[in-house]
């Protein structure tokens, strides 16, 4: 397929498979039109002796002074130079590159009122993998992401820095070699593109490109330690969650059940004694459904914003552009904040069953392992978890319910929804480590409940993790092991994804 710019709706795998090649992505003459007009409508305001904000007028608490067209373009570049005041450590460049395309997208919708020129020029930047390097913090989420965004642009004007490898190059040399001028932005330019949620938007991007991969991974996790408990099935009949019918628990408990379909261990002790597991246990479709309802919310608005147009003003004619609040992040910071919690929730549990596991319940040595008191067996490894899950918690702070005054008080309420984003990220990558160990131990468990067999899928992902991590007989470096089962995660080598019937 070819997704058009500013026409099509675009969506999490679209915008993936744009950035990493499998879409191909264009301008077609529809857009080109859109945006050209847009522009047409600006030069004629900006030559207008009325004061337009952003056109012809300075910015933010300085919206009352008019700027002579002479002036513009210098206007215009010293916008992006002083705003361009980012700290920390630089973002992936991947993070970078979603920014670029969700940016495309929206300028090309023709209301922003920039020249095709800058629009190609930032097409140029992407086919020839041209990425601007953008510091982490400084970004208060709303008046847009103001500082990450004047970053991504300064190459435009050739000022900056591009990736290249693992290190960064000037603009200014990179742009020679390719043969590239410097662009002198406009009247409305400069605004265009640092006004937006383009930042806050490719950090949800990518926390939901990898939380749709843990969601059923912990899902996973999940059946293997109960199939190493020899827990229950009960919990995950369908008459339990036709009653009360939430999307994601629905999702979960089925799952669970084609996880255990035709499970030897499984039915080896179907009359048993036990009345009910723990609620690490059997109120997985209730905990990791909830936070598959979260996943799906924040997926929902995120692919309303990647079709948004979120600068401001917004051009609607030659004579008139609306100055609104397109650019505050607030229906993304929320969300994120919320999702935040979600997949803290998901290491949680992870945890409690990692603890159970080692408890020597029901047939289970203490500690994963038969030689107890000469060897620590699998006990350590769940300090490492529970640190983790106190770290999540602590990243749980949602930052969209703060706010500081910026611009002498012309933006008073700010999002904060780059600190939710970047946040999410840093849980999610916890959650990772988190639940490499739970795959860990659950694999160890299973190997006392030989010679039953369990399911294919979970048989499948068990080879696996034996693949690359030995049972424990006796103590030995578990670094080795656990720096395995995270690779293991993070390459999303597991197999989640199935059919469930």
């Amino acid at each position: 397929m070819t997704f058009r710019y500013g026409l099509d709706r675009m969506d999490l795998d679209i915008v993936n498979g744009i950035a990493d090649g499998s879409i191909k992505a264009e301008l077609c003459a529809e857009a080109i039109a859109r945006i050209n007009q847009s522009r047409s409508n600006v030069e004629v305001m900006a030559s207008s002796d009325k004061a337009i904000y952003g056109i012809n007028t300075g910015f933010g608490p300085l919206c009352d002074t008019q700027i002579s067209p002479a002036e513009t373009a210098l206007l215009q570049k010293n916008l992006l130079i002083t705003h361009a005041v980012g700290v920390g450590e630089p973002i992936a460049k991947a993070i970078s590159k979603l920014m670029l395309i969700t940016k495309v997208h929206a300028l090309s919708q023709g209301y922003s009122g920039v020249r095709l020129e800058v629009v190609e020029r930032m097409l140029k930047f992407i086919e020839l993998d041209l990425i601007p390097v953008v510091p982490e913090q400084g970004s208060v989420g709303a008046s847009g992401d103001l500082a990450p965004l004047s970053h991504l642009f300064l190459p435009l004007l050739g000022e900056g820095e591009f990736w290249q490898g693992k290190g960064c190059i000037s603009a200014a040399e990179a742009l020679a070699q390719h043969g590239l001028a410097p662009i002198e932005l406009q009247a409305k330019e400069g605004l265009g593109l640092i006004n937006g949620t383009q930042f806050i938007l490719s950090h949800a991007i990518t926390a939901l490109t990898k939380m749709r991969y843990l969601l059923d991974l912990a899902d996973v996790a999940g059946a293997m330690s109960i199939e190493g408990m020899q827990g229950s099935g009960s919990p995950f009949r369908p008459e339990l969650h036709q009653i009360r019918a939430f999307a994601g628990n629905i999702e979960v408990a089925a799952r669970m059940r084609r996880l255990f379909k035709d499970s030897e261990n499984m039915a080896s002790h179907t009359g048993c004694a036990r009345v009910q597991d723990p609620y690490s246990l059997r109120c997985i479709p209730q905990v990791h459904g909830a936070s598959r309802n979260a996943y799906n919310h924040l997926k929902e608005l995120a692919e309303i914003e990647m079709n948004s147009v979120t600068d401001n003003p917004i051009v609607i004619s030659s004579e008139e552009a609306i100055s609104g609040g397109g650019f505050h992040g607030q229906p993304l910071a929320m969300v994120l904040d919320y999702t935040s919690i979600a997949a803290a929730e998901l290491g949680n549990i992870s945890d409690r069953r990692c603890y159970l596991l080692l408890e020597g319940l029901h047939g289970l040595p203490r500690l994963l392992t038969k030689a107890g008191g000469l060897n620590s067996g699998m006990m350590i490894p769940q300090y490492v978890t529970a640190a983790l899950v106190t770290e999540n918690k602590s990243l749980c702070f949602p930052p969209s319910a703060d706010s500081v005054p910026t611009s002498m008080g012309q933006e008073d309420h700010v999002s904060m929804g780059s600190i939710s984003g970047r946040k999410l990220n840093q849980i999610l990558g916890n959650l990772e480590k988190i639940l490499a160990i739970e795959l860990m131990y659950a694999a160890q468990a299973i190997e006392f409940r030989r010679p039953n067999k369990c399911s294919d899928l979970v048989e499948h992902n068990f080879a696996l993790i034996r693949s690359k991590v030995a049972k424990l007989e006796e103590d030995r470096l578990l670094k080795p092991d656990i720096d395995a089962m995270i690779k293991l995660v993070t390459s999303q080598a597991f197999s989640v994804s199935f059919a469930l019937n």
